[in-house]
């Protein structure tokens, strides 16, 4: 598999964080993306770009979205996922639940 930077996804692309790259020790940018969730193995993609390629980049991982300027997410190397299965629980996580609110008829009561 080939390693890409998470600002490379075309939006609704789904993949898996790989690592944070630090450009320095310490490294605060990188120690607060890895706060949020930013780590190996973690499913992740783009929900949104902004226009004409610019910032910010809406970033879903599970049932969090984060904004992030696009030097940021530069630093976050992931793979491409190839599953569809991994696809469709991506998806599934990041799909908000049905309004509680709501009556069988699709009404708001």
């Amino acid at each position: 598999m080939t390693s890409l930077r998470l600002s490379e996804l075309a939006t609704h692309d789904h993949a898996v964080v790989e690592q944070v790259i630090d450009l320095r020790s310490p490294d605060p940018v990188a120690a607060r993306l890895r706060d949020l969730g930013f780590v190996a193995g973690e499913p992740v993609r783009i929900a949104a770009k902004a226009p004409f390629g610019g910032d910010p980049l809406l970033i879903a991982i599970g049932t969090t979205r984060f904004a992030l300027r696009r030097n940021e997410a530069e630093r976050v190397l992931v793979t491409r996922a190839v599953n569809g299965a991994m696809n469709r629980a991506m998806t599934d996580a990041t799909t908000p639940e049905k309004d509680a609110t709501e009556d069988a008829g699709g009404k708001h009561a």
